[in-house]
């Protein structure tokens, strides 16, 4: 099924990703969505990429449910000038987040600029839109530093500075049977690349449930009942493409040959080759004894890329796919009903009109392949749709 994209303007790029063309949905004619809220906090370079990330994984986990994403970004987020003009043609602003209501929210993560979460510029309006979320989401999503934030905010849980940048593809170890669980492996892989972590046994004294972890890189997704939201954590990126890590391996090695960084970067863990690992690692070995901004000219990145594979793409599908179902299963519990096929139409409750300050909805098709039929959603069509 389509992804309707909530946008101002129709020259946006994911219309490249439409297989069958694009258009605008009619008003008259859409039937009802999960409405869902995507809070872009990622930096200019990372924007674009984060929605495309985001589109192709929900478009790929929807299966018949149909989904409409809105872009929010927080102001207080510094850009550059082109950044605000781009946040300023295609997302909405705090404000007309706060005022409405919504299925579900992604959160996304940003680098750390400051020492302490508390110091960094739109820590404010984070508080804002956590609160929020706990009283007008059905379930909200929180990704990598948006996870440290959330659980600082909510449950007062610190994270930790790790020794060296926690990056690469780590096998993960299911831990118990959940809702977002269903038909997820025993055992798969993530990525991960971060600074910093929380642990496992800070937040089960809090009352978070660990889903999934691994001996190497520690707690990578847990849950815990926020008011009236299932707060989803994700301290990997389930989302990533995949030569997203190649590309961040890239930045920080071209920060440290350029010393905007002190740092030289580690090689992503389980993500490359043997050949390619060497190759890197030769290149390494060069930038800590002849490091000069000349250098990153060199970098093996074609090389590198040649026998990269996605191996995590089909566990991210079935994750978030299990989080599409939970939320249309609760709201099928509160009697609004969900439509698992045809077009989204205005919902009048919903707290976001078809039309929204001129806005246009427009469908587009993922390039993903799309997921077929599962037990959970045969259980929506029965109305046997509540998830424990």
């Amino acid at each position: 099924m389509p992804v309707l994209i909530d946008i101002d303007s129709y020259d946006h790029h994911l219309f490249s990703r439409a297989r069958n063309g694009s258009g605008a949905a009619s008003p008259r004619n859409r039937e009802e969505c999960l409405d869902i809220g995507l809070i872009n906090n990622m930096s200019d370079s990372a924007l674009m990429s984060t929605e495309r990330q985001l589109f192709d994984l929900l478009g790929a986990a929807a299966g018949g449910l149909l989904v409409r994403l809105h872009f929010y970004t927080m102001e207080t987020t510094p850009r550059s000038d082109w950044g605000r003009d781009y946040v300023r043609r295609y997302y909405r602003g705090t404000d007309d987040l706060l005022n409405t209501s919504l299925d579900g929210v992604i959160v996304t993560g940003a680098e750390p600029r400051a020492a302490s979460l508390t110091e960094e510029p739109y820590w404010t309006t984070f508080v804002e839109i956590t609160d929020w979320a706990r009283e007008n989401t059905v379930s909200s999503v929180f990704s990598c530093l948006a996870v440290h934030g959330a659980v600082l905010h909510m449950d007062g849980v610190e994270r930790h500075k790790l020794p060296a940048k926690c990056i690469g593809v780590f096998a993960q170890t299911k831990t118990r049977d959940h809702p977002l669980m269903h038909d997820v492996p025993a055992t798969f892989r993530t990525p991960h690349a971060r600074w910093n972590e929380v642990q496992e046994r800070a937040l089960e004294s809090c009352g978070y449930s660990v889903l999934t972890r691994s001996v190497a890189a520690g707690v990578d997704s847990f849950v815990k009942q926020q008011k009236k939201s299932l707060f989803v954590h994700f301290q990997g990126h389930p989302e990533y493409e995949t030569h997203t890590l190649l590309g961040e391996y890239r930045r920080d090695m071209g920060r440290f040959l350029r010393a905007e960084s002190e740092v030289c970067p580690t090689i992503p863990t389980g993500y490359f080759n043997t050949e390619a690992e060497e190759l890197l690692t030769g290149f390494r070995r060069k930038a800590l004894t002849d490091r000069s901004p000349e250098l990153f000219a060199d970098f093996p990145a074609d090389q590198a890329a040649k026998d990269l594979r996605n191996a995590w793409h089909p566990a991210a599908r079935r994750l978030y796919r299990n989080w599409l179902l939970y939320m249309a299963s609760q709201r099928a519990g509160r009697s609004k009903p969900l439509a698992l096929s045809g077009r989204c139409r205005t919902m009048s409750d919903s707290g976001i009109p078809a039309r929204h300050h001129g806005r246009k909805l427009v469908a587009l098709r993922s390039g993903e392949p799309r997921a077929g039929r599962d037990p959970l959603a045969d259980l929506l069509t029965k109305k046997r749709d509540r998830i424990p």
